[in-house]
């Protein structure tokens, strides 16, 4: 993974900079879309936030929503592990573990409550989501406080280093003019298109 890379990496993000992320179509049949901020690739995410919706659908998946104070962030949980043709090669004793520590998680689900949620950037109709990994309810009264914090300061001190360091390879490699202005928009298009099939527009 290179140094400049937040893949697989688990960033932490307030829900109004997960929902501006940009969207790209992968060559990965794993991955079918790949999400980017400002130019640095991520595929995993932590939030932290309120409860405000929650649609449960039993045997098959929970949907429910967070507001972090500055956006609603979708989530996804799936509870389908013993019925899915994904988990069907899989050690039964394995399934059935998995499938008990998704209704754990379900359960820890209700509105009003404030929530820890780790899991993989996906995209649903267009919009982006979270295909949660866990929850994990936070009784600590500072934690959102504590949450902000933390985004912010990793925001500039790591995200915005990198996304930066991002921008001076593209120059360097290919001699792609960027503005200066930090409000604008970068097109990355021309860094990209020799090494890639499809291209990313940056948004600083």
């Amino acid at each position: 993974m290179s140094s400049n890379s937040l893949h697989n990496v688990r960033v932490k993000l307030l829900a109004f900079d997960l929902n501006s992320l940009t969207q790209s179509h992968s060559l990965s049949s794993s991955d079918p879309i790949s999400f980017y901020r400002k130019g640095v690739q991520v595929s995993r995410v932590e939030v932290l936030g309120v409860v405000v919706t929650r649609d449960l659908k039993p045997g098959k998946f929970m949907r429910f929503s967070i507001d972090d104070g500055t956006g609603c962030v979708q989530c996804i949980l799936w509870l389908n592990q013993l019925t899915s043709p994904y988990f069907s090669r899989r050690c039964p004793s394995d399934v059935r573990a998995i499938a008990q520590m998704a209704l754990v998680h379900s359960g820890r689900v209700q509105l009003g409550h404030v929530a820890r949620v780790r899991g993989r950037i996906t995209s649903f109709r267009g919009s982006v989501q979270i295909t949660v990994d866990d929850v994990v309810v936070e009784r600590d009264p500072n934690s959102e406080i504590l949450h902000w914090l933390q985004c912010v300061s990793l925001a500039r001190k790591r995200y915005d280093v990198l996304a930066a360091n991002v921008r001076k390879e593209c120059v360097s490699k290919h001699r792609v003019v960027i503005p200066k202005d930090e409000l604008g928009e970068y097109d990355a298009i021309k860094a990209y298109e020799i090494e890639t099939v499809t291209s990313h527009t940056w948004h600083a």
